[in-house]
């Protein structure tokens, strides 16, 4: 049942359309019972082309979806001039301090083995370290920092992670020019919201700082069809196709929220909440339209290619069938590197990969931790130590779909 509330006089329905099963189930969910609504899709530039490709086959079969994208040409001017006037000193300043603290940490072969001590309390336990050879001792970790800080060190099983030096007065200077010159050069727009949101920021989003969403998804539409609405119509109801399936913060969502943004008018409606991963493509199949083409080749997800979130083997997969994609990324991460106040950032943080995980930021590279870097573990099982041969010689063309049903 649709909520009564999206068939009152004077309300609009706007329903978030991005190419995927979800927002196509609750579209069509709108289309089967008569919602006036406005399809909406918000462009980042960084879906797959096939994505884009089937946004028009949804158009030729349900009707025509308006499309909306970022534009940060006016905060790349206004950061251009921060640059030019604020930079120069500060990054002389923090250059000349030393940029990493020295830590101790496991030597290459060692171990640790936790042994409980009494099986009715988890707490109670003792830690051993074990050596490549069999031998076990009592952990304890190193209190003694090495006489040389600034240069790697091994003790007792246990290796010294150096510090990372600042910079003398003049190779500071020189290294503060050559950052400003260089985000200077590269900071324009070039009309990409995704990369031009990157650049601006200087970095990449992550799990902790995911502000593609809101940026890229959230404004665009809100600023270009939401408000606008909201000067034509008394209620303007935002459809969101997310579903309690996903993840327990989705599942404590509520399937109406009135005035929200607190912006009175404005409501939010989740109709799919409940919704299992059969549903979505039950309702797909039932009207005859096909899926994304990329949930049957092992993607997840179909919005960013690839996403922050990227599984190991949805990441494998892309490697092996669009290393395009992954050109083109690596090519963003050199332009936003040199837009960095860092002079660096990638795509994947640099811990992505367990076996090399590297914490010091200010001695990361592009060359060493870009997203080129991470194909032999994408295409590794067992914890990234033994290659997978089979996933090399898949065939492209036949469907490998994670979801049930996809690939009937």
């Amino acid at each position: 049942m649709i909520d009564s509330r999206c068939f009152q006089n004077d309300t609009i329905n706007v329903i978030s359309v991005s190419g995927g099963k979800d927002s196509l189930a609750q579209w069509l969910l709108a289309i089967e019972h008569g919602v006036q609504h406005t399809a909406v899709f918000a462009d980042t530039g960084h879906e797959h082309p096939q994505t884009i490709e089937y946004l028009g086959y949804l158009e030729s079969k349900l009707g025509p979806i308006k499309r909306v994208k970022a534009d940060f040409s006016r905060q790349i001017e206004q950061k251009r001039k921060f640059i030019t006037n604020n930079w120069y000193q500060g990054l002389i300043t923090d250059l000349m301090v030393d940029r990493f603290e020295g830590r101790w940490a496991l030597a290459s072969g060692f171990r640790v083995q936790k042994i409980m001590l009494d099986e009715d309390d988890d707490t109670y336990f003792d830690e051993y370290l074990l050596y490549p050879n069999g031998r076990r001792e009592r952990f304890v970790w190193p209190e003694s920092v090495p006489d040389d800080r600034y240069n790697t060190a091994v003790l007792n099983g246990f290796q010294w992670i150096p510090s990372v030096k600042g910079l003398n007065q003049q190779d500071a200077e020189v290294e503060a020019a050559a950052r400003v010159k260089s985000a200077l050069d590269n900071l324009r727009p070039t009309g990409n919201p995704f990369l031009d949101l990157c650049m601006l920021k200087g970095r990449f989003p992550s799990t902790k700082a995911r502000f593609c969403t809101f940026e890229l998804k959230h404004e665009p539409v809100r600023t270009q069809v939401v408000l606008p609405a909201l000067d034509e119509y008394d209620e303007v109801i935002s459809w969101q196709g997310v579903r309690a399936q996903e993840s327990p913060a989705r599942a404590g969502l509520p399937v109406w929220e009135e005035d929200a943004d607190n912006t009175p008018g404005l409501h939010v409606y989740r109709p799919i909440l409940e919704w299992k991963h059969e549903d979505v493509f039950a309702i797909a199949k039932r009207h005859g339209i096909k899926p994304n083409p990329l949930y049957q080749q092992g993607c997840s997800r179909v919005g960013c290619m690839p996403c922050i979130h990227a599984r190991k083997s949805e990441l494998a997969e892309i490697f092996s069938r669009w290393p395009e994609e992954i050109k083109r990324v690596a090519e963003w991460e050199r332009l936003v590197a040199a837009c960095s106040r860092r002079g660096n950032s990638t795509f994947f943080p640099s811990t992505h990969d367990p076996r090399r995980a590297e914490q010091r930021i200010d001695i990361i590279t592009v060359d060493e931790y870009g997203i080129e870097s991470y194909r032999d573990w994408a295409m590794t099982t067992r914890g990234g130590a033994q290659f997978d041969l089979l996933a090399e010689a898949n065939d492209k063309s036949v469907c490998s779909s994670v979801y049930a049903g996809v690939c009937e």
